[in-house]
């Protein structure tokens, strides 16, 4: 007895999702790779990625390199160009604004779900970070202190349990990052990690008003230290930043 149509359509989709999904699996440590070493500032906004260089790194083929660009470009980290290639984003001084004015509004309006669900061990956690981002600076690891930099923000906008807004402000410090590698000072990695400390002692005393008008203030800081008159073109040495990639190999 043949199976009905409709049975061999459903087995086909079902394997076509689990090779999708096997593929997704692959590339994920790719995609994260590329994706810290954006946001952590070790290829620069305007990096070109060229499809060759990147499959040899990570031994995989162009066709698998080309999936995890598109990935990024869907996130918009990284510019997909006809003809040009792939290089990581450089966001417009408009776009560069309208992020940090969207986490404004939308961290500063999550702020009172945050001290509804605040506990002790919330406080424990950031304080910690904050510590972890004061010796990141001290030591000069950049990389470090970006990653306690958004670790900060994300975490505290994760208190109030909206996970659909924690995935938001994820994406936006992300690209958040992007903007202060292309606009920011060379020496500016993150946040302030005296704003931070700052932010932390109002959480404590539960100080919403003085806490929404800190958090505001921060973004503006940042804003107002940009400086928008800088731009680049250049191929970043891949062997370099990704050799533990290929020692994993």
């Amino acid at each position: 007895m043949t199976k009905p149509y409709f049975m061999e359509q459903v087995m086909k989709s079902e394997v076509t999702l689990r090779t999708a999904s096997d593929l997704a699996d692959k590339d994920e440590p790719i995609y994260q790779a590329l994706m810290n070493a954006i946001v952590e500032h070790q290829l620069p906004p305007g990096s070109k990625l060229p499809e060759e260089a990147l499959s040899a790194v990570f031994g995989i083929s162009r066709t698998g390199i080309r999936k995890v660009l598109q990935r990024l470009a869907a996130v918009q980290m990284v510019t997909l160009t006809p003809k040009r290639g792939a290089q990581v984003a450089t966001p417009a001084v408009d776009e560069a604004r309208e992020i940090f004015a969207t986490r404004s509004l939308l961290e500063c309006a999550n702020l009172p779900a945050v001290l509804a669900h605040l506990q002790p061990p919330h406080l424990v956690a950031l304080d910690k970070l904050i510590r972890q981002e004061q010796r990141a600076h001290d030591a000069h690891d950049g990389a470090a202190a970006i990653r306690c930099s958004a670790a900060f923000h994300i975490q505290l906008q994760a208190i109030a349990g909206n996970q659909v807004l924690t995935d938001l402000v994820t994406r936006l410090s992300q690209r958040s990052s992007l903007v202060i590698a292309a606009w920011g000072a060379p020496w500016q990695q993150g946040c302030r990690c005296h704003d931070h400390e700052q932010l932390l002692t109002l959480l404590r005393k539960k100080a919403l008003p003085a806490l929404t008008d800190t958090l505001q203030q921060h973004f503006s800081h940042i804003v107002a230290s940009l400086r928008f008159e800088r731009d680049g073109d250049t191929l970043p040495d891949f062997d370099r930043i990704f050799a533990s990639q290929g020692a994993a190999k």
